[in-house]
């Protein structure tokens, strides 16, 4: 029998019976740890290049390659591909700042260069898509991407903390049904893909502007949401698809208002815990929500993600 299981097995008993050491693990370094930022660096490029090797191969190989081009798609799917690259922008920054300050880098470069990452990351897709007859470099895109970077970054430079964060939610539509190979033909894919199902939401922290003694809870947000419904195609709906007829849908924009939460700033949670809830900064939690549309005018969601 191998010894790693049983090497991995002591070392789940050790963390177990040292929960000092385990919660310490978690906690950003009071000092620059080498150890910690190497770790981090060589683990970003390991999976940097596997991204790239995976992309490359396993989208852009499918469509012909061309010299580096512009592309003008700001008409296309409402623009919640737009939202969804300023989201993911934002997010990027927000983990690889919080990666740097567990290595102990000092929070102003910890930012700066989480905030770069997340750019070049973003750009180097967008370069990708420039040598893709199907796409190009879309100048809508790179603008949503400076967005989502500035968001973070002004609000480090300008409060230290994050008081406004960009987050995701999703749920279930038919309108993938009709297009599964532009939409996605399973769950994983419809989350990444189906922008029906997609919403970006503005998450205000109240208690972050207010001073300490308001007593206000330091964990509840009010949210303003965006969403679109109806689309089968980027910029229009096809009447049919592979000779099947497909009903007419509307599309039309939405907007949300609801409660949220910041889970991970509750007092007195173990840096696991923090760690574990830092999940709410980027996924929004399930709430009642109000919506408005130009289909429907007002409709009021008892549960709404």
């Amino acid at each position: 029998m191998s010894g790693k299981p049983c090497i991995l097995g002591l070392a789940i008993l050790l963390l177990m019976s040292s929960p000092v050491a385990a919660q310490d693990f978690f906690k950003a370094s009071p000092t620059y740890n080498p150890g910690r930022v190497n770790g981090v660096v060589i683990a970003e490029a390991a999976i940097g290049t596997a991204v790239t090797i995976g992309l490359n191969y396993l989208w852009y190989k499918k469509f012909p390659r061309s010299k580096f081009h512009l592309f003008n798609d700001n008409n296309e799917w409402l623009n919640m591909d737009k939202v969804g690259h300023a989201t993911t922008a934002y997010n990027v920054a927000a983990i690889q700042t919080d990666l740097l300050r567990w290595g102990g880098v000092r929070p102003g470069v910890a930012a700066v260069a989480g905030t770069l990452t997340a750019l070049g990351f973003l750009t180097m897709v967008e370069i990708m898509d420039g040598h893709s007859v199907k796409w190009g470099f879309s100048k809508g895109d790179m603008l949503a991407n400076l967005a989502g970077c500035m968001l973070f970054e002004s609000q480090q430079l300008m409060w230290g903390q994050q008081r406004i964060s960009l987050k995701y939610s999703y749920h279930h539509t038919l309108f993938a049904h009709y297009l599964p190979g532009e939409l996605g033909r399973n769950l994983p894919q419809r989350m990444l893909k189906d922008y029906n199902g997609q919403t970006y939401w503005l998450s205000v922290n109240i208690g972050s502007f207010l001073p300490a003694s308001s007593g206000f809870p330091n964990w509840l947000n009010l949210s303003a949401g965006y969403g679109a419904e109806g689309m089968i195609g980027g910029v229009k709906n096809p009447a049919a698809i592979n000779g099947q007829p497909i009903p007419s849908f509307k599309r039309y924009r939405q907007f949300y208002f609801a409660f949220d939460t910041d889970l991970y700033r509750v007092s007195g949670l173990s840096p696991l815990s923090t760690t574990l809830l830092k999940l709410n900064r980027t996924f929004k939690m399930p709430a009642p929500a109000i919506e408005w549309n130009q289909q429907d005018g007002s409709k009021w969601h008892w549960i709404y993600f």
